[in-house]
């Protein structure tokens, strides 16, 4: 094996190649090992195997002139998480965590999204439902490349962070999520973003169901729902689907 091998993939799944070999044994990330306060336990973890998802912070969900707006919504407890979060990215990026904002980017004809989907969002076939043009700006509801997708602007995107669009509740239906973070190599997963009780339970949920490891930061997720659908979702996690902890917690660990 004289020969340079080149590597194909993305570390740490990638193989290295040749002319007359393949070298398939994936050579870990370093470990960088941390231990984590939450609510129910002390959790050790490896930061070469984590990821943040940052679910459905957009202009629709959390800006004044957005859709929830529009509908009645009172969207100030949306931009709750925009300030721990501010605090968290930018030392989550420095230990090499990748940030995936996984956000509703839908295709303009609509044609992966079904009517009883389309229905929870325009119950009458009257309304402003998803694709619809916002009154104030006509930018249509949660399409891919609007400024109703888009991310808050309070929140600043990074070169080295990874976009997903997704179509449900869940950002793992329909959407390459799951095998970006296989070929990431990630099994261990934050969670921040809103709805805390619908969209960004959903992806928690199946998260665990695949096998992940899912860490729910409670200051980074909100939810415009009644106080108690916040309650139920927490209890959820710490019973069912993983642990709660907050950015404060995090960030005592990083140091």
């Amino acid at each position: 094996m004289n020969a340079p091998l080149h590597r194909l993939g993305i570390a740490p799944t990638a193989w290295q190649v040749n002319e007359s070999w393949a070298d398939l044994t994936r050579s870990p990330l370093p470990s960088e090992i941390i231990t984590l306060s939450t609510a129910t336990k002390t959790l050790r973890l490896d930061l070469a195997k984590a990821a943040l998802l940052v679910i459905d912070l957009q202009n629709d969900f959390c800006h004044p002139d957005g859709w929830l707006a529009h509908i009645g919504v009172d969207v100030t407890p949306a931009r709750r998480p925009i300030a721990p979060l501010q605090q968290l990215l930018p030392e989550l990026r420095s230990h090499h965590v990748p940030i995936l904002w996984v956000n509703w980017g839908n295709r303009p004809d609509l044609l992966n999204i079904s009517a009883s989907l389309r229905h929870v969002y325009n119950p009458t076939g009257t309304g402003i439902g998803l694709g619809d043009p916002l009154p104030k700006n006509a930018a249509p509801v949660l399409t891919k490349g609007s400024w109703a997708a888009a991310v808050v602007e309070e929140l600043t995107r990074e070169s080295t962070d990874i976009e997903v669009d997704k179509y449900r509740m869940s950002g793992f239906w329909d959407t390459p999520l799951d095998s970006i973070l296989k070929n990431l190599g990630r099994t261990t997963l934050f969670f921040a973003g809103v709805n805390v009780d619908q969209c960004v339970l959903c992806t928690l949920q199946d998260a665990n169901f695949l096998g992940y490891d899912c860490i729910l930061l409670q200051d980074c997720a909100a939810t415009t729902s009644p106080d108690y659908c916040a309650q139920a979702t927490i209890y959820n996690v710490n019973q069912c689907f993983g642990f709660v902890s907050r950015s404060a917690d995090l960030l005592a660990a990083l140091t």
